[in-house]
Protein backbone atom coordinates (compact mmCIF):
# COMPACT_ATOMS: atom_id res chain seq x y z
CA UNK A 1 0.00 0.00 0.00
CA UNK A 2 1.44 3.34 -0.85
CA UNK A 3 2.28 5.71 2.10
CA UNK A 4 1.80 2.74 4.64
CA UNK A 5 4.32 1.12 6.40
CA UNK A 6 3.71 -2.67 6.84
CA UNK A 7 4.33 -3.53 10.97
CA UNK A 8 6.80 -5.44 9.19
CA UNK A 9 8.77 -2.76 7.93
CA UNK A 10 7.94 -0.36 11.40
CA UNK A 11 9.28 -3.14 13.10
CA UNK A 12 12.81 -3.35 11.35
CA UNK A 13 12.94 0.84 10.68
CA UNK A 14 12.29 1.52 14.86
CA UNK A 15 13.71 -1.62 15.92
CA UNK A 16 10.98 -3.07 18.23
CA UNK A 17 9.41 -6.57 17.95
CA UNK A 18 6.54 -7.00 16.30
CA UNK A 19 4.57 -8.23 19.54
CA UNK A 20 5.56 -4.92 21.39
CA UNK A 21 3.44 -3.61 18.66
CA UNK A 22 0.90 -5.38 18.63
CA UNK A 23 0.70 -5.08 22.83
CA UNK A 24 1.13 -1.07 21.68
CA UNK A 25 -2.38 -1.63 19.58
CA UNK A 26 -3.95 -3.61 22.34
CA UNK A 27 -3.50 -1.19 24.64
CA UNK A 28 -4.41 1.65 22.72
CA UNK A 29 -1.54 3.18 23.20
CA UNK A 30 -0.23 3.26 19.47
CA UNK A 31 -3.05 1.82 16.80
CA UNK A 32 -2.56 1.13 13.09
CA UNK A 33 -4.17 3.21 11.11
CA UNK A 34 -5.52 0.72 8.40
CA UNK A 35 -5.85 -3.05 9.47
CA UNK A 36 -6.97 -4.89 6.34
CA UNK A 37 -10.45 -6.99 7.56
CA UNK A 38 -9.01 -9.67 4.54
CA UNK A 39 -6.12 -10.69 6.27
CA UNK A 40 -5.85 -9.02 9.87
CA UNK A 41 -2.66 -7.15 8.11
CA UNK A 42 -1.86 -3.66 10.49
CA UNK A 43 -0.58 -0.64 8.76
CA UNK A 44 0.79 2.56 9.80
CA UNK A 45 1.01 5.98 8.25
CA UNK A 46 4.01 8.14 7.70
CA UNK A 47 2.80 10.48 10.18
CA UNK A 48 2.28 7.83 12.94
CA UNK A 49 6.08 7.08 12.83
CA UNK A 50 6.72 10.53 14.15
CA UNK A 51 4.21 9.65 17.03
CA UNK A 52 6.09 6.05 17.52
CA UNK A 53 9.02 8.49 17.45
CA UNK A 54 7.57 10.42 20.37
CA UNK A 55 6.46 7.18 22.36
CA UNK A 56 10.00 5.22 22.78
CA UNK A 57 11.48 9.01 23.52
CA UNK A 58 8.98 9.18 26.18
CA UNK A 59 9.99 5.30 27.59
CA UNK A 60 13.25 5.76 27.45
CA UNK A 61 13.33 8.76 29.44
CA UNK A 62 11.31 6.56 31.94
CA UNK A 63 7.57 7.44 31.70
CA UNK A 64 5.49 4.92 31.85
CA UNK A 65 3.19 3.16 29.36
CA UNK A 66 0.06 4.45 30.97
CA UNK A 67 1.98 7.75 31.77
CA UNK A 68 2.56 8.66 27.61
CA UNK A 69 -0.67 7.00 26.76
CA UNK A 70 -2.85 9.44 28.95
CA UNK A 71 -0.33 12.53 27.97
CA UNK A 72 -0.76 11.71 23.80
CA UNK A 73 -4.40 11.92 24.35
CA UNK A 74 -3.69 15.68 23.60
CA UNK A 75 -0.52 17.84 23.81
CA UNK A 76 1.15 20.45 23.45
CA UNK A 77 4.09 22.45 24.13
CA UNK A 78 3.00 23.34 27.43
CA UNK A 79 1.40 20.41 28.45
CA UNK A 80 4.96 19.00 27.48
CA UNK A 81 6.95 21.10 29.51
CA UNK A 82 4.80 20.34 32.64
CA UNK A 83 5.65 16.91 32.23
CA UNK A 84 9.16 16.96 31.93
CA UNK A 85 9.73 19.05 34.59
CA UNK A 86 7.97 17.00 36.29
CA UNK A 87 10.12 13.70 35.44
CA UNK A 88 13.48 15.74 35.93
CA UNK A 89 12.53 15.62 39.70
CA UNK A 90 11.65 12.29 39.58
CA UNK A 91 15.48 11.58 37.79
CA UNK A 92 16.96 13.68 40.17
CA UNK A 93 15.56 11.76 43.16
CA UNK A 94 16.77 8.16 40.71
CA UNK A 95 20.05 9.67 40.79
CA UNK A 96 20.39 9.88 44.13
CA UNK A 97 19.26 7.04 45.61
CA UNK A 98 21.74 5.14 42.66
CA UNK A 99 24.24 7.20 44.47
CA UNK A 100 23.61 5.91 47.59
CA UNK A 101 23.48 2.68 46.75
CA UNK A 102 26.51 3.00 44.89
CA UNK A 103 28.41 3.68 48.17
CA UNK A 104 26.39 0.94 49.87
CA UNK A 105 27.99 -1.61 47.36
CA UNK A 106 31.72 0.09 47.00
CA UNK A 107 31.41 -0.68 50.99
CA UNK A 108 30.01 -4.43 50.67
CA UNK A 109 32.98 -4.78 48.20
CA UNK A 110 35.86 -3.51 50.31
CA UNK A 111 34.48 -6.51 53.00
CA UNK A 112 34.14 -8.97 50.54
CA UNK A 113 37.70 -8.13 49.02
CA UNK A 114 38.93 -8.19 53.03
CA UNK A 115 37.81 -11.38 53.62
CA UNK A 116 40.71 -12.97 52.84
CA UNK A 117 42.47 -10.84 55.46
CA UNK A 118 39.43 -11.79 58.23
CA UNK A 119 40.14 -15.74 57.35
CA UNK A 120 43.70 -15.36 58.86
CA UNK A 121 42.31 -13.29 62.22
CA UNK A 122 40.80 -16.44 62.89
CA UNK A 123 40.94 -17.35 66.10
CA UNK A 124 42.54 -14.21 66.91
CA UNK A 125 41.35 -11.44 69.63
CA UNK A 126 41.68 -8.19 68.56
CA UNK A 127 41.54 -4.65 70.69
CA UNK A 128 39.74 -2.07 68.22
CA UNK A 129 38.87 1.54 69.24
CA UNK A 130 35.84 1.67 67.49
CA UNK A 131 34.32 5.04 66.29
CA UNK A 132 30.39 5.96 67.24
CA UNK A 133 28.28 3.93 64.82
CA UNK A 134 24.17 3.71 64.09
CA UNK A 135 21.73 0.60 63.73
CA UNK A 136 18.70 -0.03 62.99
CA UNK A 137 17.35 -2.78 65.11
CA UNK A 138 13.76 -4.65 65.39
CA UNK A 139 13.51 -6.86 68.45
CA UNK A 140 13.64 -10.56 67.72
CA UNK A 141 10.19 -12.91 69.13
CA UNK A 142 10.95 -15.68 71.71
CA UNK A 143 12.09 -18.28 71.70
CA UNK A 144 14.64 -16.39 69.44
CA UNK A 145 15.84 -19.18 67.12
CA UNK A 146 17.34 -18.89 63.75
CA UNK A 147 13.81 -18.70 62.53
CA UNK A 148 12.13 -15.61 64.45
CA UNK A 149 15.89 -13.93 63.73
CA UNK A 150 15.60 -14.55 60.17
CA UNK A 151 12.25 -13.12 59.91
CA UNK A 152 13.45 -9.72 62.25
CA UNK A 153 16.10 -9.33 59.69
CA UNK A 154 13.46 -9.33 56.79
CA UNK A 155 11.16 -6.78 58.65
CA UNK A 156 14.58 -4.68 59.19
CA UNK A 157 15.33 -4.72 55.26
CA UNK A 158 11.76 -4.20 54.31
CA UNK A 159 11.32 -1.17 56.63
CA UNK A 160 14.59 0.27 55.50
CA UNK A 161 13.51 0.17 51.22
CA UNK A 162 9.81 0.66 52.04
CA UNK A 163 11.27 4.43 54.10
CA UNK A 164 13.77 5.10 52.10
CA UNK A 165 16.42 5.06 54.58
CA UNK A 166 20.36 5.19 54.32
CA UNK A 167 21.41 1.78 55.38
CA UNK A 168 24.07 -0.21 54.43
CA UNK A 169 23.69 -3.53 52.73
CA UNK A 170 24.87 -5.90 55.80
CA UNK A 171 23.15 -7.10 58.72
CA UNK A 172 23.72 -8.53 62.33
CA UNK A 173 22.45 -9.11 65.67
CA UNK A 174 22.56 -8.81 68.88
CA UNK A 175 23.33 -11.09 71.88
CA UNK A 176 22.54 -10.51 75.46
CA UNK A 177 25.70 -11.39 77.26
CA UNK A 178 23.21 -13.55 79.87
CA UNK A 179 23.29 -15.98 77.08
CA UNK A 180 26.31 -16.33 76.02
CA UNK A 181 27.67 -17.08 79.34
CA UNK A 182 24.68 -19.95 79.49
CA UNK A 183 25.59 -21.12 76.25
CA UNK A 184 23.21 -20.03 74.45
CA UNK A 185 25.04 -18.35 71.59
CA UNK A 186 22.65 -18.42 68.68
CA UNK A 187 19.39 -17.00 70.54
CA UNK A 188 20.16 -13.22 69.80
CA UNK A 189 17.30 -10.74 71.07
CA UNK A 190 17.46 -8.20 68.35
CA UNK A 191 18.55 -7.92 64.49
CA UNK A 192 19.74 -4.87 62.96
CA UNK A 193 21.64 -2.71 60.17
CA UNK A 194 24.15 -0.57 60.22
CA UNK A 195 22.24 2.52 58.74
CA UNK A 196 23.69 6.20 58.76
CA UNK A 197 21.97 9.08 61.60
CA UNK A 198 18.51 9.56 60.44
CA UNK A 199 15.48 11.10 62.05
CA UNK A 200 13.29 9.08 59.72
CA UNK A 201 12.21 6.57 62.18
CA UNK A 202 12.48 6.10 65.84
CA UNK A 203 14.42 2.43 66.23
CA UNK A 204 17.61 3.55 65.89
CA UNK A 205 20.31 3.47 67.89
CA UNK A 206 23.96 4.51 68.70
CA UNK A 207 26.82 2.07 69.32
CA UNK A 208 29.04 4.60 70.95
CA UNK A 209 32.68 5.18 70.30
CA UNK A 210 34.58 2.57 73.26
CA UNK A 211 37.34 -0.12 73.12
CA UNK A 212 36.28 -3.55 71.97
CA UNK A 213 37.76 -7.18 72.06
CA UNK A 214 36.55 -8.90 68.73
CA UNK A 215 36.92 -12.28 66.54
CA UNK A 216 36.16 -13.01 63.25
CA UNK A 217 34.09 -16.14 63.53
CA UNK A 218 34.73 -18.61 60.35
CA UNK A 219 31.85 -21.16 59.45
CA UNK A 220 28.16 -21.76 59.59
CA UNK A 221 26.19 -19.66 62.39
CA UNK A 222 25.54 -23.16 65.14
CA UNK A 223 28.92 -23.34 65.03
CA UNK A 224 29.30 -19.89 66.15
CA UNK A 225 29.96 -21.26 70.13
CA UNK A 226 33.99 -21.81 69.63
CA UNK A 227 34.71 -18.40 68.56
CA UNK A 228 32.63 -17.45 71.39
CA UNK A 229 34.24 -19.55 74.19
CA UNK A 230 37.52 -18.49 72.77
CA UNK A 231 36.97 -14.30 73.22
CA UNK A 232 35.90 -15.28 76.70
CA UNK A 233 38.51 -16.68 77.30
CA UNK A 234 40.59 -14.12 76.24
CA UNK A 235 38.90 -11.47 78.24
CA UNK A 236 39.25 -13.65 81.57
CA UNK A 237 43.09 -13.94 80.89
CA UNK A 238 43.53 -10.56 80.24
CA UNK A 239 41.35 -8.69 82.72
CA UNK A 240 38.81 -7.16 80.63
CA UNK A 241 35.52 -6.64 81.95
CA UNK A 242 32.56 -7.22 79.24
CA UNK A 243 30.62 -4.29 79.90
CA UNK A 244 27.97 -4.90 76.55
CA UNK A 245 26.08 -7.43 75.20
CA UNK A 246 27.38 -9.53 71.55
CA UNK A 247 27.15 -7.36 68.46
CA UNK A 248 27.58 -9.66 65.83
CA UNK A 249 27.97 -8.09 62.01
CA UNK A 250 27.70 -10.44 59.19
CA UNK A 251 30.81 -10.14 57.01
CA UNK A 252 29.81 -12.83 54.30
CA UNK A 253 26.62 -14.18 54.59
CA UNK A 254 23.66 -15.15 52.61
CA UNK A 255 23.64 -12.23 50.94
CA UNK A 256 27.23 -12.82 49.00
CA UNK A 257 27.97 -16.60 49.10
CA UNK A 258 25.45 -20.13 48.96
CA UNK A 259 28.24 -21.70 50.99
CA UNK A 260 27.63 -21.67 54.60
CA UNK A 261 31.41 -22.98 55.37
CA UNK A 262 32.16 -19.73 53.56
CA UNK A 263 30.27 -17.53 56.33
CA UNK A 264 32.26 -14.77 58.50
CA UNK A 265 30.76 -12.71 60.90
CA UNK A 266 32.59 -10.55 63.09
CA UNK A 267 31.57 -10.43 66.99
CA UNK A 268 32.60 -7.87 69.24
CA UNK A 269 31.79 -6.79 72.81
CA UNK A 270 32.25 -3.68 74.57
CA UNK A 271 35.14 -4.24 77.36
CA UNK A 272 37.27 -2.07 79.71
CA UNK A 273 40.39 -2.93 81.73
CA UNK A 274 39.12 -4.78 84.92
CA UNK A 275 39.50 -2.03 88.43
CA UNK A 276 39.32 0.77 85.84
Amino acid sequence: MDNFFSIGEVSRYQNISKQTLIFYDKIGLFCPAYVDPKNGYRYYSSNQIDYLDTILIMKKIGFSLHEIRDHMQHYNIDSSLVVLRKQLTVIDRQIQELRLIRSRLLHRCAQMESAKIYKEKENTVVLENLDPQYILFREVEKPYRLREISIATKKCFADSFQKELPIFFQCGVIVPLRHIKEGRYTEATAAFLPIEKTDKVSNIRQLPAGKCASIYHIGDYLSIGRSYQKLLEYCKSNSLEIVSDSYEFCINDYITTYDENEYITKILFYVKQQGD
